[in-house]
């Protein structure tokens, strides 16, 4: 599967600081500056268009990937698109669609968005059903080992053992009351029978009627689950262990603590990841935003209303990454009037130091991303600039591709 075209991104002058991150297994921020960065971000179920919460998380990896290679640093990028699960056969079967054709039109639709919103491309971007002879394969390791086990009840559905992995639990630090109860919101079976824990994931899906299926091996015809997924493909391509596992914080469990767990049981290398980073929601003048709300902002639709993309991005960066917040009508505005400053300001015949708004506007990003301080170090230049402050001819210049480089704002 092939990713978005990308963009030149603007090389700055020096060199940028190590990046430092939220790490939710260790629950602090922590120095993440290896010399050979790898990175695996879950992408989309694509059975909907994009929306604003695919976007944020989506602008909060493309950060970490402008601040690893400012600082010099080679990125080794990987995201999937979940291309066969439930979600999507059951909104194909709603609608009366083929769940092919709905999986590669808004797959297509999501490139479009990351390419309007100037999201660097990753350079691998795989599909779960091109990888499901590998998953397969790594399924059968795991029930050779004892890790996983297959239900007695005909349907030959394959389940993972957490009690093969003694520190299940540790990247979302929750109890295991907190897993029972999120446990079936997120897409689990705690009361499936002839399971040996509640809490065990599914990794392997055996051949229903009118459900698509692939060949399996010694597992028989089936499809994987959602978890093993993502484990096998960031393996295969960034190796035992990576730099970032990252998604919106509604994947820390039980998502990211299984694929770790499936990970970790595989390559008997712990942790996973060294970083478990994690994206707020966004909601609606807020509501939490969410499908059965039916309360989503689409990108693709602010668009076809002629609403600038890097407004849209530059109303995501207003609030810390982290954070839940929420999208209004006056962010975008804000937004918008920000965008229009920062062009009129980039235009300027000169301006205040273009070198001490780069060192630091790279120090606020360094320090967990903060990109509302660094939002406000550009509108402080910005306004110095339009008012007539400052004698550096090449400030305006170095302006415009410092947010170009690393906010990923285009003026």
């Amino acid at each position: 599967m092939e990713p978005w075209a990308g963009h030149e991104v603007p090389r700055l002058p020096g060199r940028g600081g190590p990046l430092a991150l939220y790490d939710s297994a260790r629950q602090g921020v922590y120095p993440s500056d290896p010399t050979d960065a790898r990175m695996y971000v879950c992408g989309i179920t694509p059975y909907d268009a994009t929306h604003l919460g695919h976007a944020a998380t989506m602008i909060t990896f493309d950060l970490v990937q402008r601040v690893w290679r400012d600082a010099g640093r080679q990125v080794r990028y990987v995201q999937n698109v979940t291309d066969i699960d439930d979600p999507l056969l059951e909104r194909a079967e709603r609608d009366g669609e083929d769940w092919v054709v709905l999986a590669m039109r808004e797959t297509a639709l999501f490139r479009e968005d990351m390419e309007a919103l100037r999201i660097i491309p990753p350079q691998h971007y795989v599909g779960a059903v091109e990888s499901i002879p590998d998953i397969a394969e790594k399924v059968q390791v795991l029930l050779k080992d004892g890790a996983a086990y297959r239900l007695e009840d005909g349907t030959g559905d394959v389940y993972f053992d957490i009690s093969a992995t003694p520190r299940f639990g540790y990247e979302s630090n929750m109890s295991r009351e907190q897993m029972l109860e999120i446990f079936p919101e997120r897409g689990g079976d705690p009361d499936r029978e002839g399971k040996r824990d509640p809490l065990d994931p599914l990794l392997w899906r055996g051949a229903r009627e009118r459900e698509p299926s692939w060949p399996g091996g010694e597992l028989g015809p089936g499809r994987p689950g959602w978890h093993i997924e993502c484990a096998v493909i960031a393996l295969n391509l960034l190796g035992d262990r990576i730099d970032v596992q990252g998604g919106g914080n509604d994947l820390i469990f039980p998502h990211h603590e299984a694929s770790a767990a499936h990970a970790e049981r595989l390559t008997g290398e712990a942790p996973f990841a060294d970083h478990y980073v994690h994206a707020g929601m966004i909601g609606l003048d807020g509501e939490k935003m969410s499908k059965s709300r039916g309360n989503l902002v689409f990108v693709s639709r602010l668009r076809a209303d002629r609403v600038d993309p890097m407004a849209v991005r530059l109303a995501l960066l207003s609030g810390h990454y982290r954070s839940d917040r929420t999208w209004t009508d006056e962010l975008l505005a804000a937004a918008q009037e920000r965008l229009a400053r920062w062009r009129q300001a980039a235009a300027a015949p000169a301006g205040p130091s273009g070198a001490e708004l780069l060192a630091g506007v790279r120090a606020r990003l360094a320090d967990d991303l903060d990109s509302p301080g660094a939002l406000a170090l550009a509108d402080a230049w910005a306004e110095q600039a339009l008012a007539g402050t400052g004698d550096d001819p090449a400030a305006p210049a170095l302006f415009a591709d410092t947010v170009d480089a690393l906010l990923g704002i285009r003026l």
